[in-house]
Formats: C-alpha cells, sequence, structure tokens
C-alpha cells in the first residue's frame, strides 16, 4: 500500500505527523535531494515538501513531474507561502495542454 510523506525543515513539517502522515526533516537541499529520491523509489505515492526546499530542487523535481508517481506537491512552511507552489501548477498545466489556459497571463 503506499504512504503519504512530508519533507521540510523540522518546524514545517512535524504538524503533519499527527495526521498519520511520514515526516522526513532535512537541515539542506543535498539532504533533501537525498531524501526525495529514496522516497520517490519506495513506497510513497504522494510526497509533501516545503516551497523552501522544494525552490532548492526544482530540477529534480521537474524530473518527477514527468512520472506517475510519486506526485511531489510543494506545501508552503512556517515563512509562508513564497508563491511555488502555483509556479509548479502552471508549469504543470503548460506542460500537459501546451499552454497557460488557467492563468492566461501575458509575460
Amino acid at each position: 500500500m503506499y504512504r503519504a510523506a512530508v519533507i521540510g525543515d523540522r518546524d514545517s513539517i512535524y504538524g503533519f505527523a499527527a495526521l498519520g502522515l511520514d515526516v522526513f526533516p532535512v537541515e539542506d537541499s543535498e539532504t533533501g535531494s537525498k531524501t526525495l529520491r529514496r522516497l520517490a523509489e519506495g513506497k510513497y505515492a504522494v510526497i509533501y515538501i516545503t516551497e523552501a526546499l522544494a525552490a532548492q530542487l526544482e530540477y529534480e523535481l521537474d524530473h518527477y513531474r514527468q512520472q506517475p508517481l510519486p506526485a511531489v506537491i510543494p506545501i508552503p512552511g512556517i515563512t509562508g507561502n513564497t508563491g511555488m507552489g502555483m509556479r509548479m501548477v502552471r508549469k504543470s498545466v503548460e506542460q500537459a495542454v501546451g499552454s497557460d489556459i488557467i492563468f492566461n497571463e501575458n509575460d
């Protein structure tokens, strides 16, 4: 059976343990990258990652966006929303349909 995990700084993720999710605190992007790879190769179908860590691992997250599993979902950390989650949604939509049909902004 697949599970759900949360990766990020300790203060941002420990509340998710009360919900039954597996939490993996990381201190830096190198440890975060190794943890993400280990979880993605394991039994995790959904991996929540703090936006701050996701920003540091953007290249690696692009690889997982093209895979059916795991779904890697950015969440705000204790420092607040950075907009990383919305940028990832925009990238996914553009990749799926070929244009920005949700936000439809002229950059």
